[in-house]
């Protein structure tokens, strides 16, 4: 049997028993007095784990490494990682370095190399300073309270750190999972997100564990978006130490169920605030699909509209513009029959069977200046449905994205 799904307040990555974590400024960023760059996470036991990465065919070094270790197929300790640097696009030397790093964290935890994962992020093309890595290394401390210092280490333009954890009852264990990410920019995953990471004290079958990752990426990262272009390094991980002392948890169970509803809504719980502290943003954008031929349709529809320079510049001067809604259904590749088709901005029903409703703009206008703004469409032409996030478009993304670099 499985119990109702709880947030734990404060949660983080190591809210679930046996995961420590620890972070330090080892001069990978500019130096800030409360700046955070390189991490670790760690088990105190062993992980079964399972990962979705970047389909780019321009990929970090740290994602061949992870792909490399979870081919192997053995349970698995911990994970380095550093903001910064992406260790994309230098060669050989990528490659290398970030083999170097899971051996240096290996050494601070007393584990082997090859039980260590490794990620980056940061500025493409530079290579690491190995030199400061090590050095950082030994001045991480590994903690049970450290998950919101591990939070903090991986940002890179975010404005705050992402961290959640739930807790629910599996045949009378208490079970936790908890998640942290980052992102704020180059964000229209087509596998996970930026850089996410989850860990659960249940002990859970590592096909199983893959399958579910993969699923629950699909419903939500994969619908996340910020300005349409995706990371050289996405990478989202989760790693399972059984600690909690459950039985194994498998397909097709009521434990099962409770498991992936459980990671549901932890990574919708960080899609959203990846998106709600997208670069520059003021509005957080919720596109809900429903009624669509089928999941497919729904999803390119939804992503379609959330990823819409055109509606995010509307979103942002709260501008009741519905046709460009229409306009990107139209372009997204999902059947779509105007005169099938509701729309609502906030609740309030502009568009009924494909013919306008009268509605009181002022309104609206008030409505679209909230924090968030939800669009629904109703294609009523089948069961599919999904929902995508995404962010306003504003003149601060553009100062950011401008001078990044320099």
């Amino acid at each position: 049997m499985a119990g109702a799904i709880e947030f734990v307040d404060g949660g983080t990555i190591t809210t679930p028993q046996g995961f420590m974590a620890g972070a330090t400024y080892a001069g990978l960023k500019t130096f800030a007095e409360d700046k955070l760059d390189l991490g670790i996470l760690f088990s105190e036991t062993p992980c079964n784990t399972a990962g979705v990465f970047t389909t780019s065919a321009i990929r970090s070094a740290t994602v061949t490494v992870n792909r490399e270790r979870l081919a192997q197929g053995i349970p698995l300790r911990g994970l380095i990682v550093n903001a910064g640097i992406a260790n994309t696009c230098v060669g050989e030397q990528g490659y290398i370095d970030a083999v170097e790093m899971t051996g240096i964290a290996a050494g601070k935890t007393g584990v082997r190399p090859e039980e260590v994962l490794v990620c980056s992020t940061g500025v493409i093309g530079v290579e690491l300073p190995m030199a400061l890595i090590r050095d950082g290394v030994e001045q991480i401390e590994l903690r049970g309270a450290g998950g919101s210092d591990m939070a903090r280490a991986i940002m890179t333009t975010d404005t705050r750190p992402k961290e959640v954890a739930v807790s629910f009852e599996i045949d009378e264990h208490l079970v936790r999972l908890g998640g942290i990410a980052k992102g704020s920019g180059m964000i229209h995953p087509n596998m996970a997100t930026m850089l996410s990471f989850l860990t659960t004290d249940a002990a859970v079958e590592r096909g199983f564990l893959q399958r579910a990752l993969s699923q629950v990426a699909d419903e939500t990262y994969n619908m996340l978006t910020v300005d349409g272009d995706s990371s050289t390094n996405d990478t989202v991980l989760v790693m399972a130490n059984g600690a909690a002392h459950n039985h194994e948890i498998t397909e097709g169970t009521l434990a099962a169920e409770a498991f992936v509803e459980a990671l549901r809504q932890v990574c919708t719980h960080l899609t959203r605030e990846l998106a709600r502290d997208g670069e520059g943003a003021t509005h957080l954008i919720i596109v809900e699909v429903a009624g669509a031929a089928d999941t497919a349709d729904a999803r390119k529809a939804a992503k379609t509209v959330a990823t819409s320079s055109l509606i995010k510049s509307a979103v942002y001067g709260a501008d009741p513009n519905w046709g460009r809604l229409m306009m990107a259904l139209g372009r997204s590749g999902a059947a779509a029959e105007e005169e099938k088709v509701d729309l609502f901005i906030n609740g309030v029903c502009i568009m009924e069977a494909g013919k306008p409703i009268p509605f009181h703009r002022d309104a609206v206008v008030a409505l679209m200046k909230r924090p968030e703004v939800t669009f629904r469409l109703q294609l009523n032409l089948g069961e599919g449905d999904a929902t995508a996030w995404g962010c306003d478009l504003t003149e601060e993304y553009v100062i950011i994205n401008s001078a990044y670099t320099t």
